[in-house]
């Protein structure tokens, strides 16, 4: 993999639902950096994917449920937002003051990843129906009109356990290997690696977020290039189970379901 490469952002202007997200990321491409290159890795902000699909909830027009209402109340938070979240989620396994912590899809993250931020006004996005999906249906609708080759990450923003702040995460990836697997090979001293394996999607999102923001820039997307990862037909990133996750796994023995 190359050492020297390059991140640029892509402003794109407001995403409305409806939009072509592929076209919309092609014009800003060719505006910012002459066009897409094979090889490139474009990363593309859930917020904006989900957007353009029409996943988009007016709060307006959602009734809260009973649990809604409670957790909400135990939660400090809007019933309706509760509301959008439950049915987004997969279970609730907590919270903290506005917000809920949630398993959706084999993933923990907060809220189910419903986020107003840079969503219209009284309006929720959540995230992508189908992430994996998503990528590969970009990337090929960018084949069709640039001819070029390249990977596909949806990205969105996350906490980590105990840090102050949000890193970039992929939950769809398409044209690549999002983890490559390290065991087996020696460390500096000739010691063989026997469980590492590096989260490459996850890092280049990290990376992306750095120009795309996260408050009006505008730019819900960037390229990553030069970075030399092969591009395939691999589509999606593997997940463990939550009793193989050493957070997860302590966890869920003294959790309580709320």
């Amino acid at each position: 993999m190359n050492t020297t490469y390059s991140v640029i952002g892509l402003p794109t202007g407001i995403i409305r639902p409806g939009d072509p997200m592929a076209g919309r990321v092609v014009e800003a491409a060719t505006k910012a950096c002459g066009g897409f290159r094979n090889g490139d890795i474009l990363v593309l902000a859930e917020t904006a994917v989900a957007t353009a699909e029409g996943n988009v909830i007016r709060l307006s027009e959602i009734s809260p449920s009973e649990r809604a209402r409670d957790l909400a109340e135990r939660y400090r938070m809007d019933p309706a937002t509760a509301e959008v979240v439950l049915r987004e989620s997969d279970s609730i396994i907590g919270g903290i003051p506005g917000f809920l912590l949630c398993m959706k899809g084999g993933t923990l993250l907060p809220n189910a990843g419903v986020d107003a931020s840079n969503a219209p006004p009284s309006c929720v996005t959540p995230l992508p129906a189908d992430p994996d999906g998503s990528a590969l249906q970009i990337k090929k609708a960018i084949l069709k009109e640039t001819g070029a080759t390249i990977g596909v990450i949806i990205a969105d923003s996350r906490t980590h356990a105990m840090r102050l702040g949000c890193s970039g995460v992929a939950i769809g990836c398409a044209g690549f290997t999002a983890v490559i697997d390290d065991r087996g090979r020696s460390d500096l001293f000739g010691r063989k690696l026997e469980v590492t394996k590096r989260a490459v999607a996850d890092n280049i999102a990290s990376a992306a977020e750095l120009v795309m923001g996260e408050a009006d820039e505008c730019t819900p997307a960037a390229i990553i290039r030069g970075i030399g990862l092969p591009i395939d037909d691999t589509l999606g990133i593997d997940i463990i189970a939550a009793d193989e996750c050493l957070f997860m796994g302590v966890f869920g023995k003294t959790r309580k379901r709320p």
